[in-house]
């Protein structure tokens, strides 16, 4: 069952992308390629050798394998209906936060590596925008930790939901929090546009202009699978983690769907930030995450 699981999640991860390309073709008035496209592009580029700078050295080439077998690690440890983490420990929510951010230095150093400014500018943005947006991570996993008493996702979730309605209700709160979060972490609007070609406003994508063939699909396998990680956790949030498989693995999927939709209608009606904006902006999920929390100290009466 475990293996089963892990394995539709890898697959449907890929559907994101293709969802969210589908669904801003269909506002804008096109019909839009497949949501399958995705699936046919990695495909191809994982037939495909990786050409390197001779500037580059072996964590060039490291970093996209690190960050597919961190993502990969990270889905490990969330509940999948009915049944707990393959890895799990006390404490596990800030192991993942750890892992997260180890990603994030192997690729602002693989950038930087290439010795180009316009990824060094990129990488420098990724590493900012990293910084600024973990506190609200944090902030919502420390809420739901210190509501439950536990520090392990397993546990914490299925102690969550069994605390009471009110708890329930500021989940919706939290989901918020995480959507936002998920946006930064995977550089989509309003703080970054996948699609442009201005190197100078560029985030993510001037990161990774150097990576080809192999890595490149590698690099947007990680993506998919990031947009999964927190489509899980918002999944979680919203469906009792003890639910039976037939009822999480189809919740998931809808909100997998929800989810992409969701993305490609805020990026389709909403521009991206000025550059020198998105810090104050990313400040402001952080902001939400400490109403939060003092909202669940003050419902629990342990504010003082």
């Amino acid at each position: 069952m475990y293996i089963a699981q892990i394995i539709l999640i890898l697959l449907t991860a890929m559907l994101f992308p293709g969802i969210i390309s589908r669904v801003k073709a269909r506002l804008v008035g096109r019909r839009g390629p497949s949501i399958l496209l995705p699936y046919f592009q990695v495909l191809r580029l994982l037939q495909k050798g990786s050409v390197y700078s001779r500037t580059t050295s072996f964590i060039f080439s490291f970093s996209p394998v690190l960050n597919i077998a961190i993502m990969i690690l990270a889905i490990l440890f969330l509940p999948l209906g009915g049944t707990t983490g393959i890895l799990s420990f006390q404490g596990d929510f800030v192991f993942i936060a750890y892992l997260f951010a180890l990603g994030r230095f192997f690729m602002v150093i693989a950038a930087m590596d290439t010795g180009s400014g316009f990824e060094g500018m990129g990488a420098n943005r990724e590493a900012l925008y990293g910084m600024l947006v973990e506190p609200a991570f944090f902030l919502v996993l420390g809420t739901l930790a210190l509501l439950t008493g536990y520090t392990s996702f397993s546990e914490l979730f299925a102690a969550f939901h069994n605390a009471g309605l009110i708890n329930n209700a500021i989940a919706f709160l939290m989901i918020y929090v995480l959507i936002w979060v998920s946006l930064v972490e995977n550089s989509r609007l309003p703080v970054d546009d996948p699609k442009t070609h201005l190197e100078l406003t560029m985030v993510h994508e001037v990161m990774v202009l150097d990576n080809s063939g192999f890595d490149l699909a590698l690099i947007q396998i990680s993506n998919a699978l990031r947009f999964g990680f927190f489509g899980i956790l918002i999944t979680n949030l919203a469906i009792p983690s003890y639910s039976e498989a037939l009822v999480f693995i189809p919740a998931y999927l809808v909100v997998q769907i929800l989810y992409a939709s969701l993305v490609g209608v805020l990026e389709t009606f909403r521009g991206r930030n000025k550059m020198e904006k998105n810090p104050q902006w990313i400040i402001t999920i952080s902001a939400v995450g400490i109403l939060i929390f003092l909202g669940m100290l003050a419902i629990n009466g342990k504010l003082i």
